[in-house]
């Protein structure tokens, strides 16, 4: 079913049920012990893969860096806020930050509350990236509150938006349009049907990794 724009905003006052299990599930995982060296679970065509596609791709590190990191990955899913909290540091700083690796995030919302948190993370231009740690850091508060728009709202205030910009942003139907589109092309040419998903120098890892089962798929790629 296609959300219009309208759908979009009044959604966001709606709590999904769902949210509270899963953020209960990805906490039990997080304490549950991680193999070194996850198993791919498929691979794709690296030059597809970094075709364009409806949105310019978001990304850090160098763009020769040995290894591709592709994350698709959506706004209200727990298990991409630990990834997000737990492992993106490290992530960044020994591999991103040092012209090991080129990291690509993707949207891909499973919901309007998603959908509206990409939104807001596009439209905050070149703090693109600070805004989706934000709202993952403070998921819990503007996913599965009472009143998400409120929640938001006060989030993009912190990164400069007025109330104008913000519901400029939230109304903004061709980057609604973009940001399912992005979606669209995951599911469709790559298999994509959980977050977060991984590729890796074109091989495909589902679900959130601890920084050693990273470094265990990343070090031998070097």
């Amino acid at each position: 079913m296609i959300l219009s724009r309208r759908t979009v905003l009044s959604s966001l006052a709606a709590v999904p049920a769902a949210f509270v299990m899963a953020a209960t599930e990805a906490r039990a995982q997080a304490a549950a012990p991680a193999d070194d060296a996850p198993q791919p679970q498929g691979t794709v065509d690296m030059t597809e893969l970094l075709k364009p596609g409806a949105l310019p791709d978001k990304s850090m590190g160098k763009e020769d860096a040995p290894v591709t990191i592709v994350e698709y990955a959506s706004m209200t899913c727990p298990h991409c806020a630990h990834f997000n909290d737990t492992t993106f540091p490290d992530l960044k700083k020994k591999y991103i930050d040092t012209g090991k690796v080129r990291y690509i995030l993707r949207e891909f919302p499973f919901d309007p509350r998603a959908e509206a948190g990409f939104m807001l993370a596009r439209c905050a231009g070149d703090n693109y990236f600070p805004m989706v740690d934000v709202l993952f850091k403070q998921q819990e508060q503007w996913a599965a509150g009472n009143n998400t728009k409120d929640a938001l709202l006060q989030i993009s205030r912190l990164a400069g938006f007025t109330q104008e910009s913000f519901n400029a942003c939230l109304t903004d139907q061709k980057l609604l349009d973009q940001v399912r589109a992005v979606q669209k092309r995951g599911a469709d040419e790559f298999k994509v049907d959980s977050t977060p998903t991984f590729f890796i120098n074109g091989k495909t890892y589902k679900g959130a990794m601890s920084i050693a089962e990273m470094s265990a798929i990343i070090d031998p790629l070097l």
